[in-house]
């Protein structure tokens, strides 16, 4: 059963430009420590940020902008070649800290809502995406806590790639396979590598290895 939203109208929005229309969908959290008062801000006019939906730990959700318009939660990115991501996409704001794993109801909302705006808007599994991937080093929501496997499994969002063989594993091999992947900011090897760890290995550190290359769809054969 999906739950109830609230409409939580936001004056931070308008249209969409070039006529464009949402194929992807964005999630963050808002680290602050209440829905209500993630709500105010992303209502705020001062603030002058907001997002379609806000879904707080209780699972309620609120809805403040309009599908069909855009609102501004995305900021300067890059996903697949694409910016003005805040045109091509539905934000989604996930009542977190960023340092807790996220509640139980709020998940089930998170996954009815999915559901319900996925084929509305014909948006596949791989246009699910975090603030994180298409503004590396700048944005880390949703965050190491947010279980993205747990959304692949239902189809909700793009699981991790299918093994293709092995390859040569240099860095440049790394960041062409992460560009096919929709990993295409400009930003250097470093965090490149942190953008894509927090989606697939969110508590794996150090230098690049073998196992970062599995994610992206490949074996990488160290000599």
């Amino acid at each position: 059963m999906s739950p109830e939203t609230i409409p939580h109208p936001s004056p931070n929005s308008g249209p969409r430009r070039d006529g464009l229309t949402p194929h992807l969908i964005v999630l963050h959290y808002t680290a602050m420590e209440s829905a209500e008062a993630a709500l105010a801000r992303l209502c705020d006019p001062e603030a002058e940020v907001s997002a379609h939906y806000l879904i707080a730990g209780n699972g309620q959700v609120f809805q403040m902008v309009a599908e069909d318009q855009r609102a501004w939660h995305a900021g300067v990115g890059q996903w697949a070649g694409q910016d003005d991501i805040n045109s091509r996409s539905i934000g989604i704001e996930l009542d977190n800290r960023g340092d807790h794993p996220f509640s139980e109801p709020l998940m089930h909302s998170l996954e009815a809502l999915l559901r319900q705006i996925m084929p509305r808007w014909d948006i596949g599994e791989a246009g699910v995406i975090g603030h994180s991937d298409m503004a590396p080093g700048r944005k880390a929501d949703p965050g190491p806590h947010f279980d993205w496997v747990r959304l692949a499994r239902q189809g909700l969002a793009a699981p991790a790639g299918v093994d293709a063989g092995p390859i040569d594993p240099r860095p440049e091999t790394f960041r062409s396979l992460a560009r096919d992947a929709g990993f295409t900011s400009d930003v250097d090897d470093a965090t490149l590598l942190a953008a894509v760890r927090l989606r697939y290995r969110p508590y794996a550190t150090g230098p690049l290895c073998a196992e970062d290359y599995t994610p992206l769809g490949h074996t990488a054969l160290w000599t």
